[in-house]
């Protein structure tokens, strides 16, 4: 039950607000002077939310309020006052109230405003418990999130680092496999060597080779110089290959023999150059449709997929989205120049509804542009990008009675197979089981719904 402590020096006034609380299902502890709640407050005494009268004798509601948010902070106060003007109001909130009401006092506004207090307390005591959780995850570096599925990842980077095992990242992008392919170098025995990355995806096909394995000078046109490639640079290190799945078959067959043999041999060159490195791959595909689908060799799969680390969905990772949203809400407050400090219960709850199909990227743009247009200390619901304001869970209507809300069978297999992917937190392997199709159908079907095209 909620417990508020309400201020004023007129009796019949606290108890009258008190008595309306309390039929609403709260606990109201009354008092006739701020010195009084003052005292019962740093005493110890645990109270949800402080109400207050702004004029009274002796201190103020202003100066308790001021007093409150410097030794209490974490409990939110509502002024009240019969003589409201924009002065008044703008001085209670520099006083650091969360609201500000006049009197005569509606029984539903203040019940309503207790409410939005409260949950804005519990909130910033979800954030606080996070932060711990993630200051013990800091040994992570960059990878941030206290939730049953990063912990997993956490003891897997730890099982792993130690070792020269072969590690591949799966998970959808945005999810942060570059981060965790970082920390493991960064906790492996070859930490003072360099880690080198490639992401295969924005390398020209005719490139690769150069790219991976170097040149010699004169090899073709541009080939002014030798130059040595990527596994040869990270002797001694680790070698990155981000979005290993998008690697043309033909240079496949040639990453796995330099696998196999620890040595390159530069295109134009007459000899080979051994290497010593630890590869870590990441993708977003399911490479094991893609090996259905001939767009992938099983055999270099095999050899790369030492040991797989998952990254999970953000949509799976629970109030993880909380914590990183107030760290970026803090990172781009600095960067902006702009005083925002955290962020409302309502955005919270939208935050947490939202599927974040862009993941913790989504996440850190929406909350750029949120901390840019913000107006408040706190960012509320119209800070937010357009689809996370308006995100409605999709709903799969079988046996609807309207007309209106019957929909077509594509239309109920994308709800269908988005909810799957849902509940399974993206795995697709899960995923294809529960629909009962091969891994290479549901592909197929998930690369349709990117683009927006049917089932």
């Amino acid at each position: 039950m909620s417990r508020a402590l309400i201020v004023d020096d007129e009796r019949d006034m606290a108890d009258a607000m008190a008595e309306d609380l309390t039929s609403r299902g709260f606990e109201a502890v009354t008092v006739t002077s701020a010195d009084e709640a003052f005292s019962m407050l740093t005493a110890g005494d645990e109270f949800d939310v402080l109400v207050t009268d702004l004029h009274m004798r002796g201190m103020n509601g202003v100066e308790l309020c001021d007093r409150v948010v410097r030794n209490r902070p974490d409990v939110p106060v509502i002024v009240v006052t019969a003589f409201a003007s924009v002065h008044t109001a703008v001085a209670t909130l520099r006083a650091g109230a969360f609201d500000f009401l006049t009197k005569p006092v509606d029984s539903d506004e203040l019940a309503s405003a207790v409410e939005r207090a409260q949950q804005n307390r519990r909130l910033r005591e979800e954030v606080k418990v996070l932060r711990r959780a993630a200051e013990e995850s800091k040994r992570f570096e960059e990878l941030v999130g206290a939730s049953s599925a990063m912990k997993e990842v956490y003891g897997l980077i730890d099982r792993v680092a130690g070792t020269d095992a072969t590690v591949l990242i799966t998970g959808e992008t945005g999810t942060g496999k570059e981060l965790a392919a970082r920390a493991i170098h960064r906790r492996s025995q070859r930490h003072l060597g360099p880690m080198v990355a490639i992401n295969c995806a924005a390398v020209a096909q005719n490139l690769f080779e150069s790219e991976l394995f170097g040149h010699a000078k004169g090899a073709f046109t541009d080939a002014r110089t030798d130059r040595k490639g990527l596994f040869v640079q990270a002797h001694g290190g680790t070698l990155f290959l981000d979005e290993v799945g998008e690697m043309p078959l033909e240079m496949q067959a040639k990453l796995l023999r330099a696998l196999e043999v620890r040595a390159v041999r530069p295109v134009g060159g007459s000899q080979e150059i051994s290497f010593d490195v630890r590869l870590v791959a990441a993708t977003h595909r399911d490479l094991l449709a893609s090996i259905d689908e001939g767009t992938f060799r099983e055999d270099l799969y095999y050899r790369i997929n030492v040991v797989e680390i998952v990254m999970p969905p953000l949509r799976a990772r629970g109030a993880d989205v909380l914590l990183l949203a107030q760290m970026f809400v803090e990172q781009f407050a600095r960067q902006h120049g702009k005083p925002v400090k955290g962020i409302s219960p309502a955005v919270a709850e939208r935050l947490l509804a939202y599927s974040w199909p862009g993941n913790i990227r989504e996440l850190r743009n929406g909350m750029d542009r949120a901390v840019a247009l913000a107006r408040f200390e706190d960012l509320v619901i119209e800070d937010l990008p357009i689809q996370v304001r308006e995100y409605r869970a999709s709903h799969v209507l079988v046996a609807a009675n309207d007309p209106s809300e019957l929909v077509s069978l594509a239309e109920v297999e994308r709800r269908y197979v988005e909810r799957v992917m849902d509940v399974v937190g993206g795995n697709k392997r899960r995923a294809a089981q529960v629909l009962g199709v091969d891994r290479a159908t549901l592909y197929r079907k998930l690369e349709r719904l990117s683009r927006g095209t049917k089932p």
